[in-house]
């Protein structure tokens, strides 16, 4: 059980210091990783002694070392000074010995010289040795004590930590139900300001009042009631018009004009918290334990099942899921629940290569920091709930959490999609470097949770990793979900319900381009580098990107309760508008106004992105780049493709000056799912400041861009598996050269005040929204003009 062997000591005085023999490096994985391991546990420091020119190690944990060597010095001090120095012999204990020194301790731990005595006589040992035996005994007992109460005292310390948070949180967003303000603790508000908020609350609602009635009487007709819980943003109302923003704006456009004056509307503070669950009770816990196995087991079969399970789609090659037959594979608790005709089943399979191996792949989707970080354009928001199980000996197979998520595609005229579920992971013991995550519901034994809107399971959904050489892992994913039947804006009707907007091909496309950056952003044999001035700040420039495409993904969509208005009562505009107050580090701090529009144009995705992404083209656009060309500075490649890369381009504009450079910063990135072009001015000290290694987080960034995503034309029918069949286009409507097109997204943000508290006038919105309209207009123009110089020499030839 423990070491075996007496040290006695050393020869010639030689002794082999601890820090040398181990302060060796760790071995590492020669494979990236690019988010931090396991840390390497070392051993604890032992001072081994020589025997015929051998080191033994062991011999030394048994017999005393280190301290007891310095204490036995101190106790016999003047013996050993008498003693002439010779070479001793080493002696190593019997499994007869521990035996009994083990009985004696674990019936007293401190025996005292009459036992020690006694028992060495026994044992044929010196008094000495049995002495050093116990004290090296109560030590490791001592320690092994000491590193149990130190976790027991993490956990507790890690659920004092959350519950304080989670109070905090509750107690900053108590509202007052008279005036709407924050609620103060009783005796921290005086009588005073207590009549002050109420007359303020008063006047606040009769100003609205006067506000909407002057809106009515401009418009000619009375304004939509938005939501009932909204709010409208408080005095002082500010004449900001659009004089600064750095942009002259064309006449609005004929199709443009038709806009109604709406109330611009706050989200509410409590829509940007996560929303409460309750956690799961210990009688709840074998239950989501055997859930947990039942949906390992069906995720690996539908990730190796064939048909009749999975039937291929012969006009589009997708995967359609039976549903009859799956319903026969599975009756598993989670089927007995009663199958809602509101909830439109999707699901879908897909299988990829990445470069990422399986134990940094499985690392980042149980932290939901980083879980979020790898999908960007998916997941806006996420968040663990509940460890109920963090796997054997801090071991990630066998782990079990309780998670939260809100999934979104990238416009505010899709709803996201948010719920709670359980996810587990289990490495396969017969299969090395083979594991298995899997995401299941827990509604069916736990009703303590917040509904969402739409309402959405997430059914038995996960990926199988699988070790290859060099670093990479085949990544085989299944998406199986139930989503309320709720109607989507006639542009993005197709791309939701064919499952494409939430489908595996999405999560494993996004999943390959973001394991290229990751491994682009660890490369160190960069050898040109350009203004960049050294690999690091090439680094440190990628993950200021990063963050610009983070805030731009987040904001353009309906995550955290956002609310979007629309300037026209058309079913046909697309054109929705929304504010934020930004009153934190990490981006302008004030009123920013937001406008996203999107169209479908018929041109393959590839050309659109094409155009967008090349500066020099883009700089043709006047809307868009405001008569400025632009100059690439610095280029960093972060993919396979061409087009996924971080630009920094030079603004050249006449008021540039030696002093005063103005800068953009750009990064795109483009995979099958679809395309982004994010971009954001910036000055050159905040540029030197991300690049030398500071904090970046207090560079405010306010980007802007394009998102496209191909689809099939407005018209095209889907194949969603409703009955357990595939519905299969037919060939006029399948996705032909003539049917296919894109979804464009124009997304314009702009800070219309340094006041937080400001309210938004009709000229700023009447400004960006011709933006918008002029911005679609001359992208339309010059990708029609791109096509016309394309086919003009077939044309000719074909007439010839």
């Amino acid at each position: 059980m423990y070491g075996d062997c007496q040290v006695m000591p050393t020869m010639a005085g030689n002794v082999v210091s601890s820090e040398s023999l181990f302060s060796s490096p760790p071995i590492q994985n020669p494979s990236f990783n690019f988010m931090p391991g396991m840390p390497f546990q070392t051993f604890p420091p032992m001072i081994a002694k020589e025997e015929n020119g051998l080191l033994s190690g062991k011999d030394e944990m048994e017999s005393g070392s280190g301290s007891e060597r310095v204490e036995e010095k101190s106790g016999n001090e003047h013996e050993s000074e008498q003693l002439p120095k010779k070479i001793k012999r080493y002696h190593r204990h019997t499994a007869s010995q521990i035996q009994e020194m083990e009985a004696l301790f674990k019936e007293c731990p401190h025996p005292d010289d009459k036992q020690r005595l006694k028992l060495s006589q026994e044992l044929g040992l010196k008094p000495r040795q049995v002495k050093f035996w116990f004290q090296n005994r109560r030590t490791q007992m001592k320690a092994q004590q000491d590193r149990t109460d130190n976790a027991i005292l993490k956990v507790e310390n890690e659920t004092l930590r959350q519950e304080n948070f989670r109070l905090q949180r509750a107690l900053n967003n108590v509202v007052c139900p008279n005036c709407g303000g924050p609620c103060m603790i009783d005796g921290e508000m005086g009588l005073d300001e207590q009549q002050l908020r109420l007359e303020n609350s008063r006047l606040r609602e009769e100003l609205e009042r006067v506000s909407s009635c002057l809106a009515s009487q401009y418009a000619g007709r009375p304004i939509e009631a938005m939501q009932a819980a909204a709010t409208f943003m408080p005095p002082p109302s500010l004449d900001l018009d659009m004089n600064i923003y750095s942009r002259h704006f064309q006449d609005p456009m004929a199709s443009c004009t038709d806009m109604i004056p709406v109330p611009m509307l706050m989200p509410p503070e409590t829509a940007y918290h996560f929303p409460e669950a309750g956690l799961l009770l210990e009688e709840e816990k074998p239950i989501a334990l055997e859930l947990a196995v039942s949906s390992m087991d069906e995720l690996v079969k539908m990730c190796r099942g064939t048909e009749p399970l999975w039937i291929r789609n012969n006009e589009n090659g997708r995967e359609v899921l039976n549903l009859e037959e799956h319903a026969r594979m599975f009756p598993w608790p989670l089927n007995l629940r009663h199958h809602s005709n509101e909830l439109r089943t999707e699901a879908s399979r897909d299988s990829a290569v990445v470069i990422m191996n399986s134990i940094t792949l499985v690392d980042a989707f149980l932290d939901a920091n980083k879980w979020m970080e790898l999908f960007p354009s998916i997941v806006s928001r996420a968040k663990t709930v509940q460890v109920l199980s963090s796997g054997d000996s801090g071991h990630a197979s066998g782990s079990l959490q309780l998670m939260y998520a809100e999934l979104q595609v990238l416009s505010p005229l899709v709803p996201t999609r948010e719920g709670h579920f359980l996810r587990y992971c289990q490495q396969n013991a017969e299969e090395s470097g083979t594991w298995a995550i899997v995401d299941f519901p827990i509604d069916s034994f736990h009703d303590n949770l917040e509904p969402s809107f739409p309402r959405y399971k997430r059914r038995p959904s996960g990926c199988l990793i699988q070790d290859m050489p060099n670093g990479y892992s085949r990544v085989t994913w299944i998406e199986h979900a139930e989503v309320e039947e709720k109607p989507v804006h006639q542009f993005f009707s197709d791309f939701v319900y064919s499952g494409m907007a939430f489908g595996a091909q999405r999560w494993l496309a996004v999943l390959q381009r973001q394991c290229e950056r990751v491994a682009s952003l660890m490369a160190r044999n960069i050898s040109d580098l350009g203004v960049i001035p050294s690999p690091e700040a090439r680094k440190n420039l990628m993950k200021l990107a990063q963050r610009m495409l983070r805030i731009f993904c987040v904001n353009i969509s309906t995550s955290s309760g956002l609310i979007w208005t629309a300037l026209s009562d058309s079913p046909d505009d697309s054109v929705r508008i929304a504010t934020r107050k930004i009153t934190e580090p990490g981006q302008p701090n004030g009123l920013i106004l937001c406008a996203v529009s999107s169209t479908w144009l018929p041109y393959p995705h590839n050309h659109v992105f094409g155009l967008l992404r090349d500066e020099r083209r883009r700089s043709q656009l006047d809307v868009i780049s405001n008569g400025n060309s632009l100059h690439e500075v610095a280029h960093i490649a972060n993919g396979s493709h061409p087009g996924n890369c971080v630009s920094l381009l030079r603004i050249n504009v006449a008021s540039n000056s030696s002093q005063h450079v103005e800068l953009m910063l750009q990064e795109s990135c483009t995979d099958d799912s679809g395309s982004l072009v994010v971009y954001t001015t910036i000055d050159v000290d905040s540029i030197q400041l991300a690049m030398s290694g500071e904090d970046p987080s207090c560079i405010p960034l306010l980007p802007m861009g394009f998102v496209i995503v191909p689809v099939g034309s407005t018209g095209e029918t889907t194949n969603i598996s409703e009955d357990g069949n595939p519905n299969i286009p037919s060939s006029e409507e399948g996705n032909s050269p003539t049917s296919s097109g894109c979804l464009l997204t124009v997304v314009v943000q702009d800070l219309v005040s340094t006041i937080p508290s400001a309210k938004l006038n009709l000229s700023s919105v009447t400004s960006i929204n011709n933006h918008l309209c002029n911005a679609l207009h001359q992208i339309t123009a010059a990708l029609s003009s791109t096509t016309s110089k394309t086919s003009c020499p077939d044309n000719a030839s074909a007439l010839g």
